[in-house]
């Protein structure tokens, strides 16, 4: 014979330890969970006819119809009777009185802290998704300095603002990110002691250089000046130290580009100092986002500065080229800068504004300070935009 079978709390809560991990992999937030559980009456309502518990069904449908009640205004006791009526195998209406007042009452408490979770867990993604057309809507692009300029929502995965995007360039230093890449790629120890030769330095360029030939440092001492004070002599040692030297370094790089669906993008020197290093803003982006999957990347690139203490030298203090990683107004996952007369003055950066991630690819810059103030405009648009979205949104 089959009849329902109603329990206390205190056997709710037996049945809850033997079938737990079932019932609360059901469960959106451990707080309703627990909400629930203090619910006086929900016991009595998570029994079958057939004898056969399913508390998880049971608690499915009690979940629905807190929800539905709070989002339609429902009366409770209505509600609750379609349930009833709707899963009779399922939830069952309590035998006394005074139970069935109790769940009434709780149902819109339990339906409030549904919604407020709801809320909590659409309120981050929507807005993330949505970046674009808040920009695009309450604030105009200002007039920038950069020839080439990509604006990269990282959570939308799309441009924000472009210009010349897939115009190939010489990009300069930009290059010492994939060089950096491929030798942490190769796992060479970082504590291995490396010396500057005269092959390192670049006879056509006649770049200055803080680092001398016959300095002794550490890889990974090389691998940040490289990326942070940009020194080309670093990071041609880093290249001719690759295993097969500077040639087989190039070819993983150029390997490693087209790996990452950089079809426009050529390395033909790990410094940059060769204008024959060209890419686009669309490619650069994909090796900022490969990029920031390095850690040390990540610290080595944001580093303000690094003083450099060798036997035999005074100390060298260097400081990093971009110095938005000083202004701490600026959170920056990731920079690198880069210049030669053929290339302008050059800046890619990873950075949060106003919370969402952004990638800035700025190319061709030709004031002196014009890349940084180009992105100190991009800051403030994102910034204007968000509070204008706000406060419309207030209205």
């Amino acid at each position: 014979m089959h009849c329902a079978i109603f329990l206390d709390l205190s056997e709710y809560f037996g049945m809850l330890l033997c079938r737990g991990v079932t019932f609360l992999k059901t469960m959106r937030n451990k707080h309703i969970t627990f909400l629930l559980l203090s619910l006086s009456l929900s016991a009595s309502l998570l029994a079958q006819a057939s004898g056969d518990l399913q508390p998880e069904l049971a608690q499915n449908e009690l979940l629905a119809a807190a929800e539905e009640q709070h989002a339609i205004g429902m009366g409770e006791q209505d509600l609750l009777d379609e349930l009833f009526a709707a899963e009779p195998k399922i939830v069952h209406k309590p035998a006394s009185t005074k139970a069935y007042d109790d769940l009434i009452s709780a149902m819109p408490q339990l339906g409030l802290a549904l919604s407020s979770q709801k809320q909590k867990e659409q309120q981050t993604e929507p807005q993330k998704d949505q970046l674009d057309s808040v920009i695009l809507k309450f604030a105009s692009m200002p007039r920038m300095r950069s020839a080439i300029v990509l604006i990269y929502d990282e959570n939308g995965k799309k441009p924000l603002h472009s210009k010349n995007a897939d115009v190939v360039a010489p990009i300069a230093s930009i290059t010492k990110l994939m060089t950096a890449m491929v030798v942490l790629d190769a796992k060479l120890p970082l504590d291995e002691e490396i010396s500057i030769e005269n092959s390192d330095v670049n006879r056509q360029k006649r770049t200055r250089s803080r680092t001398r030939t016959g300095m002794t440092m550490t890889r990974g001492e090389l691998l940040k000046l490289a990326l942070m004070a940009s020194d080309n002599l670093s990071a041609a040692a880093l290249a001719r130290t690759y295993p097969g030297g500077t040639e087989a370094a190039l070819e993983q790089m150029n390997a490693k580009a087209r790996e990452l669906g950089m079809a426009s993008t050529r390395f033909m020197d790990p410094t940059g100092l060769n204008s024959g290093n060209v890419s686009t803003a669309n490619d650069l982006v994909k090796m900022v986002r490969a990029a920031q999957e390095y850690e040390l990347i990540h610290r080595f690139s944001t580093s303000t500065s690094h003083t450099l203490e060798l036997a035999g030298h005074r100390p060298l203090r260097f400081h990093n080229t971009n110095p938005l990683v000083r202004n701490a107004s600026w959170d920056i996952g990731l920079s690198k800068t880069g210049y030669i007369s053929e290339a302008g003055r050059c800046l890619v950066m990873e950075a949060k504004i106003t919370e969402h991630p952004v990638i800035i690819v700025l190319l061709d810059s030709w004031g002196r300070n014009s890349r940084v103030g180009d992105a100190n405009r991009v800051k403030k648009w994102m910034e204007n935009a968000s509070l204008r979205g706000q406060q419309s949104k207030n209205m």
